[in-house]
């Protein structure tokens, strides 16, 4: 029996010729990668196993980004706890306000060139997957198994089953990677990719940008999903030019394309051109509508950025939609370029001053209001169109308010309308 993208990086890894769905095994990585709050505890294991140093220091990654710039106290000292771990094991990929690479960790680990395709890569972090986009193995892990993963370079995984999503046709215009993947959750549900890799291929992703893939692997955990992945094509190798022009230059990365005889437990072809305009109303990212096909929602914010819909595409699509209108009173419309690197390349093309103009705020580089951080946190009985990845109850704040995910340029027309809408209303 063949293997699949998936099965084929692990096989690899895990130093075999092939594995089959349901083995467990210990693999190699090629990264591992910590945030502000789930780092700190990692740092904590990782010095009650007696080790004197990480695997390599160069393969392990820190990026504050949740509570930051720090909130609170808290922040400030979990912060700290990264900086001087950081420091004293010469950490060579440390990213925090004051670099100019830092930004959301989803964001610039691929901008930043630190991921390339056929790695193995794990994050304490469940958004992990979003670098399957690049066509690698990513998931996310909790901190006990990042801290061994530092000292060890390798950790286990049970070899995922593997679901097919064969995409035709492309987007009409506006359509974008947020409303594939709401419309694939939808239809499935939050677990029906339990454990299991969502893989993507077929002639629709050549229409793809780097920036929808990267948009639909983050979301493939709202399925349930172990692992997203996308095959490595020209737009790949491209980005990978930009981003990691090294690696492409000796050839350092691994193309791994599925076996014609791959065995998938489950096909689902879509037709990109039939796609809509797509929310996920609340509390659960699969609560998925057609915008337009319901009652009217009136509300009070949009945020426009995370790391699911902050990147530099991101930016311009909002801005094409606000660009000489103005957000509807009483509503608050906060954007979040994903990365300084974003931020810098929007206000070179002037996309600061449209948003400003428009009456939105902008904001530093931060998960900040999508995890109910910061910076955008919802009162009692408050709605918020976001272009975020979850909705769950109490999720940017109070228990009694309510999220509704969508893409960016439905964001900004809520914003403009004051209500869940979609460009096409403007």
């Amino acid at each position: 029996m063949g293997m699949t993208m998936t099965q084929k990086n692990l096989a690899r890894h895990a130093g075999r010729q092939s594995v089959a769905a349901g083995e467990l095994i210990e693999a190699k990585l090629d990264l591992v990668m910590g945030n502000d709050v789930t780092a700190p505890p990692a740092i904590d294991i990782f010095q009650k196993t007696g080790s004197d140093s990480v695997f390599d220091k160069s393969r392990v990654v820190l990026v504050p980004d949740h509570f930051t710039p720090n909130k609170d106290i808290k922040s400030a000292q979990n912060c700290k706890q990264m900086r001087l771990f950081a420091q004293e094991h010469g950490l060579e990929n440390y990213y925090e306000v004051g670099s100019p690479c830092h930004g959301i960790e989803h964001v610039i680990l691929p901008e930043n060139g630190l991921v390339v395709p056929g790695d193995a890569v794990i994050g304490a972090d469940s958004h992990t997957c979003t670098y399957g986009a690049l066509g690698l193995f990513s998931t996310g892990v909790g901190s006990t198994d990042l801290a061994c993963a530092m000292v060890t370079g390798s950790t286990w995984f049970r070899v995922p089953e593997a679901m097919r999503f064969v995409l035709k046709g492309s987007f009409r215009e506006g359509v974008a990677g947020k409303d594939l993947i709401l419309y694939i959750i939808g239809r499935i549900g939050v677990d029906g990719a339990l454990y299991r890799s969502m893989e993507f291929t077929g002639p629709g992703v050549a229409s793809l940008t780097m920036a929808d893939r990267f948009t639909v692997c983050n979301m493939v955990i709202e399925a349930g999903a172990k692992n997203g992945i996308f095959p490595v094509d020209e737009a790949t190798l491209a980005y990978m030019a930009e981003h990691a022009p090294d690696a492409v230059r000796d050839g350092k990365y691994t193309v791994d394309l599925a076996d014609e005889d791959a065995e998938y437990v489950y096909t689902m072809e879509i037709d990109l051109s039939e796609l809509p305009y797509m929310a996920a109303f609340p509390h659960l990212p699969d609560n998925t509508r057609q915008i337009g096909d319901h009652e009217e929602v009136r509300i009070d914010q949009v945020v426009i950025g995370s790391c699911t819909n902050g990147r530099l595409e991101d930016m311009r699509a909002a801005a094409a939609v606000l660009r000489g209108r103005t957000v509807a009173p009483g509503v608050r419309c906060l954007v979040i370029p994903g990365s300084n690197k974003v931020w810098a390349q929007s206000l070179k093309e002037g996309l600061l001053e449209i948003f400003a103009e428009a009456g939105a705020i902008v904001s530093a580089a931060t998960c900040g209001p999508c995890l109910g951080g910061h910076m955008g946190i919802l009162a009692e009985g408050e709605r918020c169109v976001s272009t975020t990845n979850r909705n769950f109850v109490g999720r940017m704040g109070h228990p009694g308010s309510e999220v509704y995910l969508t893409g960016a340029p439905a964001a900004a027309a809520s914003a403009v309308l004051g209500r869940l809408a979609s460009p096409e209303e403007l």
